[in-house]
């Protein structure tokens, strides 16, 4: 049985939401201060490519996210740079507001 046939009614877009709000819950607080609030905010006005980005990110290690996150590192994957910058940025230009569901 499929993950939409077990929410009965949900759409498709509600389970691919749930589904990246839960991948991007990880193993590190850091990388869920990081990570939920972009999701919340930011993920839905990207476009299709970022979003791909997105979705293939939250697929990798926490320590290498956590790496790059923080601009201790770079991938070797150098497309992934732009949906990196993006959270990196969201981060140091939002307000405290963002974290206080988390």
């Amino acid at each position: 049985m499929s993950e939409t046939q077990v929410m009965a009614g949900e759409s498709s877009a509600e389970a691919n939401r749930r589904r990246l709000y839960w991948h991007s819950r990880r193993g590190m607080w850091e990388l869920d201060l990081l990570l939920i609030p972009f999701l919340d905010q930011c993920y839905d006005q990207l476009d299709a490519d970022l979003q791909a980005d997105y979705q293939r990110l939250i697929t990798l290690e926490d320590q290498d996210l956590f790496g790059w996150l923080m601009r201790r590192d770079q991938p070797e994957d150098q497309s992934l740079m732009p949906i990196i910058d993006r959270i990196v940025t969201h981060a140091r230009e939002g307000d405290l507001d963002q974290f206080k569901g988390l």
